[in-house]
């Protein structure tokens, strides 16, 4: 018997079931604790793949701060607007000077938390995003908070 005819029930099965899986928020894992930016540090990046921070010390899990404009208060408002305007996003903490965000994955729900931390005296804001299951992201952390960060040029901040 060959491979495919195995693989092919199996993937067609994964894909009925995948809506399924998703709304019972199976793959959606739990919310770590640990989060937040005190002192102004966000949580270091695992040694996984899976996660990017502007405080890390590794090339691997680097990213850039995002820059803000004049206002603080602006920036983080801008910064709200941009997120909430993300597909499968949910703002789960918003204090003056710190973001916290969950997003979902379409097709399966896994959960990636997104933080972001006002830095004022460099006039940045740090950012963390990081997969709550597995080991492996294929770059969608990294190319999200990109992502945020052209929004934002492009909105003026």
């Amino acid at each position: 018997m060959k491979l495919s005819r195995l693989v092919a029930p199996a993937l067609a099965a994964l894909v009925v079931a995948a809506p399924a899986v998703a709304a019972a928020g199976l793959l959606a894992g739990r919310r770590p604790e640990g989060l937040g930016a005190p002192g102004g540090r966000l949580s270091p990046c695992r040694p996984s793949p899976n996660c990017v921070c502007s405080q890390a010390a590794d090339a691997a899990h680097f990213i850039e701060p995002l820059p803000f404009p004049p206002s603080a208060t602006g920036a983080m408002a801008a910064l709200r607007r941009v997120v909430e305007s993300m597909e499968r996003t949910r703002i789960v903490r918003a204090d003056e000077g710190y973001l916290y965000a969950e997003f979902a994955s379409r097709l399966l729900g896994f959960v990636d938390d997104v933080e972001f931390a006002l830095d004022p005296a460099a006039r940045v804001i740090h950012v963390r995003s990081a997969s709550r299951l597995g080991s492996r992201d294929f770059g969608v952390n990294r190319r999200r908070i990109e992502e945020i960060r052209a929004r934002l040029a492009a909105a003026g901040g």
